[in-house]
């Protein structure tokens, strides 16, 4: 997917919070091989050399604008550009993290097991996903996403399940594998700024599959009516502030 940073980076504090409220939450380790998977910009892998200035740090991302940006910062980093579908680590990792990322990708049942197989003994992987699939936000998504002028080109994007499973799934595919299991969840509060705010978020994430699908008359009809449902169920404060409720999975799993 063609990601645009400059979007993605207009609320930087929101996004960045549930990465360090997940590092924060890791058990203590020492690694010497660290993955930042889905590392976008690059501050979360950046951070994590910072933090363990001893260790080898990777951050792997499918988008070459993205990588581009994070390269474009020094930093020791080692950036890598592949689809994490496929893509295996050359070297047992230590530690694996991504943040906001593997919701993209399919068959969870398959994913988790097969990146907690990546890890030594005592490796830990620690992981957070967005669950905010059943929210106004989405629910407003989808029926838009039906309109006969498009809902073809979008019944794979949003004519399935929920990409990010309830905790009890992933409970069952990772306690056989996992030493010590974490999985938890958190609703952020997130106070965004600016005119119709919830629709510049979802342009940066949620409507990235939607803008490559169509064409840009389309892509400029398909917002419109978005904007009007989203104004309605996230309306603007007096303030001039939105509040836009965001559910969010965490979990972290040691071997």
């Amino acid at each position: 997917m063609a990601w645009d940073p400059g979007t993605y980076d207009r609320f930087r504090a929101q996004r960045a919070r549930p990465a360090q409220d997940l590092v924060a939450a890791l058990p203590p380790v020492t690694p010497g091989q660290v993955l930042d998977l889905g590392c976008g910009g690059g501050a979360l892998a950046r951070s994590l050399a910072e933090r363990w200035p001893a260790a080898a740090v990777a951050g792997i991302d499918a988008s070459p604008a993205m990588l581009a940006q994070a390269a474009a910062v020094p930093s020791r980093v080692r950036w890598i550009q592949a689809d994490l579908n496929g893509w295996s680590p050359e070297a047992p990792p230590d530690l694996v993290v991504s943040n906001a990322a593997l919701h993209w990708l399919p068959d969870h049942g398959t994913l988790f097991p097969r990146m907690m197989g990546w890890l030594p003994p005592g490796g830990v992987l620690a992981v957070q996903m967005p669950r905010n699939f059943a929210a106004p936000s989405h629910q407003a998504v989808r029926t838009v996403a039906e309109d006969p002028r498009w809902r073809d080109r979008l019944a794979g994007e949003f004519g399935g399940p929920a990409p990010v499973h309830a905790p009890e799934f992933y409970y069952d595919t990772l306690a056989p594998l996992a030493r010590r299991l974490e999985i938890w969840e958190t609703e952020y509060l997130q106070v965004l700024e600016g005119e119709d705010a919830v629709l510049t978020w979802m342009l940066g994430t949620t409507l990235v599959p939607v803008q490559e699908a169509l064409a840009p008359a389309e892509f400029e009809a398909f917002t419109t009516l978005l904007r009007a449902r989203l104004r309605a169920a996230y309306p603007q404060r007096p303030d001039g502030t939105t509040l836009f409720p965001f559910r969010r999975l965490f979990l972290i799993a040691a071997a």
